[in-house]
């Protein structure tokens, strides 16, 4: 439970985790409004936080290289990161298989 303050539009401009005199109105912490108040304090709408997806795809197609060319062992990684990673390669080899138009395009090309 945290106690939000509400502007005079309705909108959380803070929370406290103890009631306040200005912080007054309780609110489950895993409210959509509270993590919206969170994550435009922490900046995630900056150029930073926009480029955080291409950097993952950066590091899941370095940490692949590396695995590959035997400078990093899988096992290295804890499990937990070891679970993940195995999750995101499934998803990419999965989304990478799609054929979207099947061996007809191909023959077509051939031709």
């Amino acid at each position: 439970m945290v106690y939000v303050k509400r502007d005079s539009l309705g909108k959380i401009v803070a929370v406290s985790t103890e009631p306040t005199e200005e912080c007054c109105e309780p609110m489950d912490k895993t409210a959509p409004e509270v993590a919206d108040f969170s994550r435009s304090l922490a900046g995630e709408d900056s150029a930073l936080a926009k480029s955080d997806l291409p950097m993952v795809r950066v590091l899941d197609d370095l940490i692949e290289v590396l695995v590959s060319r035997g400078v990093l062992r899988f096992t290295d990684f804890p499990d937990e990161a070891q679970r993940k990673l195995l999750e995101r390669r499934s998803l990419r080899e999965q989304l990478n298989s799609l054929k979207l138009f099947g061996d007809e395009l191909d023959d077509l090309c051939n031709d």
